[in-house]
């Protein structure tokens, strides 16, 4: 490794650090998120090298940033690298060390959005940067897009630049996050998402009779019925249903072929699955193959201990596999909860995406593999799904390609950096943060040049 890239590693890692720490926290709210203190210091970043840029207010403090280096070709394509700058809440007790500490610990930075995507975000802005400090021009518009938001499903962030702002940040093809990890196959592999699973947020209210606690007999409480709306939820598992890009998920496992046989029938996999001793990859592997349900959140409203609540609010997660619809959402839904509680309870919609998918036959794939394979010859790309949602879905929406990329430590056990995403001690190591900080750098001068 070079002194160059010790140091544009360092400006990834020292940038990591502050943008952590300015704790950009989205809870949901309007209010929250406060997005604009990351903006700030990716626009000192961005004025080291006089690089121009423009900032959208969807609401105050959510803030975003878009900047663009014009390309010499009016006909060649513009290629977006965008990373958002908010990070979900913390359960600080949770941690070993301060989750806004952003501390460099044996090589690792610590804290919330390490992983989830602040990590990805400073490396795209150093390479951004230094591309516009080498007065280079590339083919195609290069676009640095640093977007509010996308924890809370992009409403003051990608979606309203969307809708209000779309020239402006506007690419034919994406990279944002994630992907970039190893697999454990007899083939190197490393995985990159194309697609990703629908999101179905859903606010189901129970209602009961209110009334004083001291007297429960025979009292109607919606807390112990919304205990019943869970407890179906929580007990509901959908067949397994194994998508297109499956096979090449489990050509990526360290496992044997009868397995892998296995693993490829729907009717034999999930028992596979509650084998898988590592918690993390079990996980993911289901959520891969499954749709999921997951109540997360209980608003009981401004109750006290000794008020029998007549209303209760529960805050589903649900995530679909390609193919299904809000229709296949209420089905999902009718069938957990059975045809008597799901016609008591009211059920309202908070986010509804389908699933999303690109193509694979593009320029944009034909340049991240072969920057991949600058950095671990030998290996092939393979093509992927992830499980959350992210914005890319957006520029699907637009017309545009877009994929979750990156570049990581083949030392990263994928089923234990899943348990990272909005989990404690989140945490990256600076390995990764200068392989990824390179493939930007790698795939802009090969597919754009300059």
């Amino acid at each position: 490794m070079d002194a160059r890239t010790d140091q544009r590693t360092g400006r990834t890692v020292e940038l990591l650090q502050t943008l952590i720490q300015n704790a950009c926290v989205n809870h949901g709210t309007e209010e929250s998120g406060e997005e604009v203190r990351n903006v700030e210091t990716l626009k000192s970043v961005l004025d080291a090298v006089s690089a121009p840029y423009e900032t959208y207010e969807a609401a105050p403090g959510r803030v975003s940033l878009v900047s663009r280096i014009e390309g010499s070709d009016p006909d060649a394509p513009s290629l977006c690298l965008m990373g958002h700058t908010d990070v979900v809440p913390v359960e600080e007790s949770g941690w070993e060390r301060d989750p806004f500490g952003g501390e460099l610990v044996d090589g690792e930075v610590w804290g919330r959005g390490a992983v989830d995507m602040l990590n990805i975000t400073s490396s795209m802005a150093v390479a951004y940067a230094e591309i516009v400090a080498s007065g280079r021009k590339p083919k195609g518009d290069l676009i640095f897009f640093a977007v509010a938001d996308e924890e809370a499903g992009s409403v003051y962030g990608a979606q309203w630049m969307a809708d209000n702002h779309r020239d402006a940040m506007y690419a034919d093809y994406v990279l944002t996050e994630n992907g970039g990890l190893h697999g454990a196959g007899s083939e190197p592999s490393i995985r990159m998402n194309i697609g990703e699973k629908g999101v179905a947020w859903r606010r189901i209210k129970v209602h009961g009779q209110p009334g004083h606690g001291s007297m429960p007999f025979r009292a109607d409480n919606a807390l112990i019925k919304a205990a019943g709306v869970v407890d179906r939820l929580a007990q509901y598992s959908p067949p397994a249903r194994l998508t297109e890009l499956w096979p090449s998920v489990v050509e990526s496992l360290d496992v044997d072929d009868a397995t892998k046989d296995l693993m490829r029938d729907p009717a034999a996999v999930d028992e596979i699955l509650a084998a898988i001793p590592n918690a993390g990859s079990a996980s993911f592997l289901h959520a891969c193959s499954h749709t999921t349900l997951s109540p997360n959140l209980v608003d009981g409203g401004q109750m006290k201990t000794n008020v029998i609540p007549g209303a209760v609010e529960l805050h589903v997660d649900m995530r679909t596999l390609p193919g299904e619809t809000s229709d296949d959402v209420d089905a999902h839904l009718r069938e957990a909860l059975g045809e008597e509680l799901y016609q008591s309870v009211e059920i309202e919609p908070i986010i509804t995406n389908e699933s999303s998918m690109s193509r694979i036959d593009t320029p944009l794939w034909d340049s991240l593999a072969r920057s991949v394979s600058k950095h671990f010859p030998g290996s092939t790309m393979a093509p992927a799904m992830t499980v959350g949602f992210t914005d890319a879905r957006v520029y699907r929406d637009l017309g545009a390609v877009a994929y979750g990329a990156g570049l990581f430590s083949p030392e990263i056990d994928p089923g234990d950096f899943a348990r990272r995403f909005h989990g404690h001690n989140e945490r990256i190591d600076v390995e990764s943060l200068r392989l990824t900080t390179e493939l930007w750098l790698d795939v802009v001068a090969d597919m754009l040049g300059g």
